[in-house]
This record gives structure tokens, sequence and C-alpha cells, in this order.
């Protein structure tokens, strides 16, 4: 079998889970272990395991952590609630959140001031949502499908707006927000959209990719919405397609009679799993790799001050005392 494989652009690691990453691995270099992460820093088996291994400790709630340590808070951001906690505690806080994820609890807090409800469209369970829905302790709804809509009951109609999770499928937030803005006219929307650019760019690749392909297998974790997302968009585009954690969870059976192969990742899922992905695949009887074109993303995310590297590497160079 001479199949091809042909890899989406753009594809893996966002701005901002290498700047997530890059707190968690700055923090450990300069307080050394452990540095306590509440959840995981990034949605993706792989990343986890390989910080864990480097001395994080990732916890589900901050009751985990002893008083006074070093504590990150993950990619997706948390609400007002676990912030508060954590000063009460006295955590030392190094704050991952994502800041395409700030931007939306920004805007919560500017639309709540201005005394509008807020409905987020989003999954329920999600740790980003959850974050997000915890700006504020009311006035915020929750709306997840078209069906949802009908279910919020809004004290005033005429002062609503609405915010978005930033991995949701494209196509399905629109079709959500075209019912919303039927049923509530006057309703208000962000200056910009919430969905992310590195989402946005990931499902366009896919878009791209399915219509010349048999089979795409999309690498990412079963808990990472984004990489979920680019699965459903394959198989929109009638593609068939598998979403996987690591090549060892690839069959060989998905490859038979299939001339072309298309690969993705998540926005959390690394680049040397698609590179074991390929090896896989050429295993199983794939001949040659392509990279299609896509768009080149740029854009970098700056670290917290006193984890950047310069600061970092100066205080490293402070004799003890």
């Amino acid at each position: 079998m001479n199949s091809e494989i042909l890899l989406a652009q753009p594809r893996g690691f966002c701005a901002g889970v290498e700047r997530a990453i890059a707190i968690v691995e700055r923090a450990l270099t300069k307080f050394g272990a452990p540095i306590y992460v509440r959840h995981e820093i990034v949605h993706n088996a792989y990343v986890v395991n390989e910080l864990r291994n480097k001395g994080a400790v990732f916890v589900n709630e901050l009751h985990d952590i002893p008083n006074g340590s070093n504590v990150i808070f993950s990619a997706h951001g948390v609400s007002k609630a676990v912030q508060d906690e954590a000063d009460r505690r006295g955590l030392k806080v190094f704050d991952a959140t994502c800041p395409l994820v700030s931007k939306v609890h920004i805007e919560v807090e500017k639309m709540r001031r201005e005394g509008r409800e807020i409905i987020m469209i989003g999954h329920e369970g999600h740790p980003e949502v959850e974050g997000t829905m915890g700006q504020s302790k009311q006035g915020m709804y929750l709306v997840e499908t078209v069906r949802d809509v009908e279910k919020p009951q809004v004290t005033n109609p005429g002062m609503l707006a609405y915010v978005s999770q930033t991995t949701l499928s494209i196509e399905d937030t629109v079709e959500i927000i075209r019912v919303l803005k039927h049923k509530y006219p006057s309703i208000a929307e962000p200056k910009k959209g919430d969905i992310c650019y590195a989402t946005t760019n990931r499902q366009e690749a896919v878009k791209f990719m399915a219509p010349q392909v048999d089979l795409v297998i999309v690498i990412g974790s079963q808990n990472s919405s984004n990489s979920k997302r680019l699965r459903e968009v394959a198989e929109k585009n009638w593609a068939t397609a598998y979403m996987v954690d690591s090549a060892e969870q690839i069959d060989p059976a998905w490859m038979v009679g299939k001339i072309r192969v298309g690969v993705t990742a998540g926005a959390s899922a690394p680049e040397i799993l698609v590179q074991l992905v390929i090896d896989r695949l050429k295993d199983c009887g794939a001949k040659s790799v392509r990279t299609l074109d896509g768009v080149e993303e740029r854009i970098t995310f700056p670290l917290p001050m006193e984890l950047s590297r310069r600061q970092t590497t100066e205080n490293l160079s402070q004799p003890n005392t």
C-alpha cells in the first residue's frame, strides 16, 4: 500500500498552551519541586505526565495544597472564588490562564458592571466554562446547544449579553448566536468573537484537508475540547475521523484501502506526538508525508515578569546568603 500522509497546517500547540507549559517549567527551575498545579495545566496526557515527572503536582482543588505553597492556575482559568481562596490560604499564585480566556473574563466583568445578564455559550463541566461562569455570583446562564436557548429565565431581556468558550465549533456557535439574536434582538456581543485564533485556524485547516483524504486522525486527549471539535469538523466534511491520545491507539485496520490519511493535532498536543503518529502510519504502510498549505501562526504571549527568562536567570545567578 502506497498511502500518503497529509499534515494539517496549523496544528498542535498554540501560544496559550506554550505559555502555560513554560510557566510550570520556569517555576520548577526557580523554586524547585514540588510546584502545585490546580487541574491539568492543559488537556493533554503526554504533557501532564512529562511535567509530573519533572516535579509538578496536579491537584483537583486548592485544599489539597499546603498553605504558603507555590501554585499555578491552569490555562483554562479559574473563578473568583478560587482566586479568593488562594489569597486566604497565602498561596503564591502564578496564573497560566490563556490571555484569550482572560479577555473573556474581562468582558464578563464589564458587562456585569453595565447591569447586563450574560449568556455563556459553552460545554457544561469544562474548566474554562466553570472559570468564566465563576466571574460573577449571579446573572450568568449557560447555553450549550440551540435548544438550550429557551432555558434561561432572563430577568431583563433588554439588558442581556453573550460570551463564549474559546474552543467551540465555529459553525455550531454561529448557529447558537443566530438563534439568540432572533430571540433577544438587543443582545449585546463581545467587540471581537471569543473563539480563539488557534481554534479557528485549526478548524479551517481540517475543513481544507478533509475533502482531500480518506481518513483523518486527530491527536488529542479525550478531555480536550478543541481536539474533539477537530474530529467533528472532519466528520462534517465527509471524512472518517478518529481521535487518539497516542500512536499506539491507531488500529492498522483503519488504513486498509486508504490512499491518503490526514493528520492534525489539537492545540494542547505536542509535535512529538505528531511524529510518533507518522512513524506508526508508516509502519502501517504509508510511504510519504506532505504538509498542506495553511496559516503560519506567529502569536506569542509573555510570561509573568517573575518567571521571565531574564528574571529567572538573574535570580539563579545570585549567590546564596
